[in-house]
């Protein structure tokens, strides 16, 4: 089939928690495995206040993110560029390969977050500041 519907209510909640050597304690909805993404890939992340990922890059995979819910504290930028900008519902931000980017939940209530990346290669994260541009 070319094409698929789903609702996001349909999406069972993965707790990355009970995921062997995956950072973070975060909730997540893999939109993109439900929905067969082959070429990106597509998750809704669930923050609670204080909750974060950390600033890391990815070596190919291109990222864009989207403020469903809430308020946050963006860390984007090269190694030694870094800025910190703050961001809440109706945002969106991109991060290139070998840019780094983090964002925490700042507001009082959850945060949502939509994301998605391309390619979808399994990239953990590496550390910005070992990379060179």
């Amino acid at each position: 089939m070319d094409y698929k519907v789903i609702d996001l209510d349909d999406v069972p909640v993965t707790d990355l928690s009970e995921v062997e050597g995956v950072p973070p304690d975060l909730d997540i909805r893999p939109v993109g495995d439900q929905l067969g993404l082959s070429e990106m890939r597509a998750t809704v992340w669930y923050f609670e206040p204080g909750e974060e990922i950390q600033y890391h890059a990815h070596s190919e995979q291109e990222e864009m993110y989207f403020v469903l819910e809430g308020e946050f504290s963006l860390k984007l930028g090269r190694s030694g560029e870094e800025e910190y900008i703050e961001a809440d519902e109706g945002t969106f931000w991109v991060a290139k390969p070998k840019v780094g980017h983090g964002h925490r939940c700042v507001g009082d209530d959850r945060g949502v977050v939509l994301s998605f990346g391309a390619p979808p290669v399994e990239d953990p994260g590496l550390d910005p500041h070992s990379l060179e541009e």
